[in-house]
């Protein structure tokens, strides 16, 4: 069933994102371990791209700082859309972007993202407004269509999911109140099934995610 305008605005009071660039920065208050024992935090990412040449040598197409997409509506919130496709990939490849226009995969389309969640402290709950909720269609379309107006943070989709936490600590929350804590170096394959993120550290976190269209068949 299509969502009307009063189903969005219910829906649009949780989403999520990522900051990229490159290099660390150390934690303080660990000078009397030395640099070897220090907390060492990525403040930006790099994306290498590859191709071939018509000759069929490998070359690097680009290597370059991801930039994030972000929106009023969600402050804290960072989404970065690396690549993807929304048919079978062909090769050889010149290593060129697709420019798939949703934020989520067709039938056998993929996406590879990554997106930073902040604390629940800093989350927004009031209404948006109707320009908000217009940027959030524009720069990422179909993400407000997939959230449960009276479950916020809740949604499906037509994909499974390949989740790995890169930094930080998130809770994976399904249905009936199920949880699972996840923390760095930790995966989730998520099989088109309802679900929710939460991050209820105070610190954000950061999650690279592939996803594969599939098709949904009625069940029974």
């Amino acid at each position: 069933m299509k969502k009307t305008r009063r189903d969005l605005l219910k829906s649009a009071g949780v989403l999520g994102s990522v900051a990229l660039s490159g290099g660390v920065v150390e934690a303080s208050g660990a000078d009397s371990q030395g640099p070897s024992q220090r907390s060492r935090i990525p403040t930006a990412f790099q994306c290498v791209v590859t191709g071939q040449k018509q000759s069929g040598k490998a070359v690097i197409v680009s290597h370059t700082p991801m930039q994030p997409i972000t929106a009023a509506l969600m402050p804290g919130y960072e989404f970065f859309r690396i690549w993807g496709e929304d048919s079978h990939p062909v090769l050889p490849s010149d290593g060129s972007p697709k420019m798939e226009p949703h934020w989520f995969p067709k039938k056998n389309g993929f996406r590879f993202a990554m997106f930073t969640v902040p604390p629940a402290s800093s989350v927004r709950i009031t209404s948006p407004s109707q320009a908000e909720l217009e940027e959030v269609h524009q720069k990422l379309p179909g993400m407000l269509e997939v959230l449960e107006p009276d479950h916020p943070g809740m949604h499906t989709t037509d994909t499974v999911d390949f989740d790995v936490v890169v930094l930080g600590e998130i809770v994976l929350e399904l249905d009936d109140g199920a949880e699972a804590v996840l923390r760095p170096g930790d995966c989730v394959i998520q099989n088109g099934t309802r679900h929710a993120w939460h991050n209820r550290s105070t610190e954000k976190c950061v999650i690279a995610s592939c996803l594969i269209g599939a098709e949904r068949t009625k069940a029974g």
